[in-house]
């Protein structure tokens, strides 16, 4: 293969979405692959990248958990391959007010999202700041800017994620390692079902097409840039949730994300 360049990229949350599109990115940039998802289909996707020509391992592990991520991080060191780029993505979310969630439904979003990410990053980072060099993509939210009333914790995690990789990017300047987070809106992906959100105004909503969020967020960690918003209502958004109060943006995500105010 023409584009063939011995580098590797991992990529979490690749059986569908903005992470399968991720990892064809990086397919046909030349990249081998890892990826990972909680899901059987993260095989499917490993025969659908495979056509690119490159070298596609996957496996199928749940990565909320810290053994979770240690077994991820294994199964790349058996590869004998350094990382040179990880796309974290693996991300959950869930709807419905708080006190009506299941309580391990909800901390499942928060160890998938949170723990097993911060764990993976801290394992593969590591290893990175050794050899000098790596980048790192930490899919976010634009979600992290904005109270998520119905989505409080999904929209904390996303928080989390947000302010961690402005943090951490810091932590790494002058080592070699870069710190990209992509923080996309709505999404045209399987999150809202997952999330049971399908009789949401957003969930019914017109959404990006996850092909054109990952783009931009490639572009930008291959760039070397701290952060992008993918698409420009939701750079609007993000403009305008730093300068409304936040009753008032807990107030607006209530609107199209209650339970029942979608058309359906």
């Amino acid at each position: 293969m023409d584009k063939k360049i011995d580098k590797l990229a991992v990529v979490t949350g690749a059986s569908s979405g903005i992470g399968l599109e991720l990892a064809k990115i990086a397919a046909a940039e030349g990249y081998d692959l890892i990826i990972a998802a909680d899901e059987a289909n993260i095989e499917t996707a490993a025969q659908q990248l495979r056509s690119s020509g490159i070298t596609v391992d996957a496996m199928q592990v749940d990565l909320s958990t810290k053994d979770g991520a240690a077994d991820f991080a294994q199964f790349i060191a058996d590869k004998g391959q350094p990382v040179d780029i990880l796309l974290a993505n693996a991300g959950r979310g869930l709807g419905k007010g708080f006190l009506d969630q299941d309580l391990d439904e909800a901390l499942h979003v928060v160890d998938t999202n949170v723990t097993g990410t911060v764990a993976l990053i801290h394992t593969i980072g590591n290893q990175m700041r050794t050899r000098g060099e790596g980048k790192i993509l930490i899919t976010g939210s634009i979600a992290g800017f904005i109270p998520g009333t119905y989505q409080a914790v999904y929209n904390g995690t996303k928080s989390f994620l947000n302010s961690f990789s402005f943090a951490l990017r810091h932590e790494l300047k002058d080592t070699g390692v870069t710190v990209t987070c992509l923080m996309p809106g709505p999404t045209e992906t399987m999150f809202f079902e997952r999330a049971d959100m399908l009789d949401t105004e957003v969930g019914q909503s017109e959404k990006d097409d996850p092909a054109d969020v990952a783009k931009v967020g490639f572009k930008a960690m291959m760039d070397g840039e701290g952060d992008v918003v993918a698409g420009w209502k939701n750079k609007l958004q993000t403009v305008m949730a730093n300068v409304t109060p936040a009753g008032m943006l807990a107030e607006q995500h209530a609107k199209m994300a209650a339970p029942g105010t979608g058309k359906d």
